[in-house]
């Protein structure tokens, strides 16, 4: 794809915001993140890192795709609902109020813990998903493949 270098560092712009901020939305309530706001009843584990690593890729990359022309319409249900299937699965299980009305605190950790990674796995799928969407948008555009074709936007 020949494109201007502007429109290379706009995507790079996008990407790093989105993905900064799909790291904080995600990371600081669920305190992967450590901050004074926000108390996690429960140890972090290993897999809440890579879970909240991967999800902020993933919006990254999906971000950095909405720098080109609109050559597909946004994925806010995906996008949203992935990052929030991602946040309920990198969260303390004794620290969702709802799961724990729910469930109880013996609830919240011997059935909704263990189905965390099935969310996380859910919203990894979500957001995969949006990105193929707009990559294979982008491949399928008519600018896509001709030299200079991009230079006038």
């Amino acid at each position: 794809m020949m494109v201007g270098r502007w429109i290379i560092w706009k995507a790079l712009v996008m990407g790093a915001g989105l993905g900064g901020v799909t790291l904080l939305i995600a990371g600081v309530p669920s305190d992967v993140i450590a901050n004074p706001w926000f108390t996690r009843m429960t140890p972090v584990r290993p897999q809440d890192y890579v879970f909240l690593g991967l999800t902020a890729l993933l919006a990254a990359a999906l971000g950095a795709t909405y720098a080109f022309p609109a050559v597909c319409p946004f994925q806010p249900g995906k996008y949203g609902v992935g990052t929030y299937l991602s946040v309920l699965a990198v969260g303390c299980p004794i620290c969702n109020k709802v799961v724990v009305l729910l469930l109880g605190i013996s609830g919240a950790l011997t059935i909704f813990q263990p189905v965390q990674p099935i969310l996380a796995f859910g919203g990894l799928a979500l957001l995969g998903y949006a990105l193929t969407v707009r990559l294979r948008a982008l491949r399928a555009w008519p600018g896509a493949g001709a030299p200079g074709a991009a230079r006038g936007m």
